[in-house]
C-alpha cells in the first residue's frame, strides 16, 4: 500500500522546535504548494499522539473528513474532535498497515516525526515530499533519525516558490 510523507522542515532539517512549536512555518502553510492536491490522493492519515495533540490546538480540524488514525498505546480522548473521523491504533508499522489495508485504505499519509521515523525504519514509506522553509532554527525535532541501513531515494522533482520554499519529491527505492 502506498504510504507517503508530505512535510515542511527548516533548512537545517527540523520539523518543529524542541518544544513542539511550529512558529517558523509560514502562516496558513504559506503559498499553495501542492498540499490540497496531495490530500486529494490519500484515503487515511496515520499520525502520532504528539501530532494529534498539536493539531487539536488549531482553530479547526485540519483534515476535514479524511480518516485519521492516531497511534498511541494509551487512552486518547476523541470527544474534542469536531467533524473528523478519528480512531486509535497501536502496534508495529507493518501491523498497522495490514489493519488499514484490511479496512479498505489504499493510500496513506504518514505524519509526525516519530511516526515517520518508525515507518521509514520499517521500509514502509514509498514517497517523501519535503518542503524546506528558508529558515535555520538551530535545534528542534529532526525529520530523520537513526536508520538500520541506508534508505536510497530517487529524485522525482524539485520546485522553488516565490516565498523561498523549496519542495523536493523523492521515491524510496530501498
Amino acid at each position: 500500500m502506498p504510504a507517503s510523507v508530505f512535510i515542511g522542515i527548516s533548512v537545517d532539517g527540523f520539523i518543529a522546535r524542541a518544544n513542539g512549536s511550529l512558529d517558523f512555518l509560514p502562516p496558513g502553510g504559506g503559498e499553495p504548494h501542492g498540499y490540497e492536491e496531495f490530500m486529494a490522493t490519500i484515503d487515511a492519515l496515520v499520525i502520532g499522539r504528539k501530532t494529534f495533540d498539536t493539531v487539536l490546538a488549531y482553530p479547526t480540524w485540519p483534515y476535514g473528513s479524511k480518516r485519521v488514525v492516531v497511534l498511541s498505546s494509551g487512552p486518547v480522548d476523541f470527544s474534542v474532535v469536531r467533524g473528523g473521523i478519528v480512531e486509535q491504533m497501536a502496534g508495529d508499522p507493518a501491523a498497522i498497515i495490514a489493519k488499514l489495508a484490511e479496512s479498505g485504505a489504499r493510500n496513506l499519509y504518514i505524519d509526525g516525526g516519530i511516526t515517520i521515523q518508525r515507518f521509514l525504519r520499517a521500509g514502509l514509506i514509498q514517497r517523501l515530499i519535503v518542503t524546506r522553509v528558508p529558515v535555520l532554527i538551530g535545534d528542534g525535532i529532526p525529520l530523520f533519525g537513526t536508520l538500520p541501513r541506508d534508505v536510497r531515494l530517487r529524485h522525482v522533482r524539485s520546485q522553488a516558490y516565490a516565498s523561498g520554499l523549496v519542495q523536493t519529491e523523492y521515491h524510496v527505492i530501498g
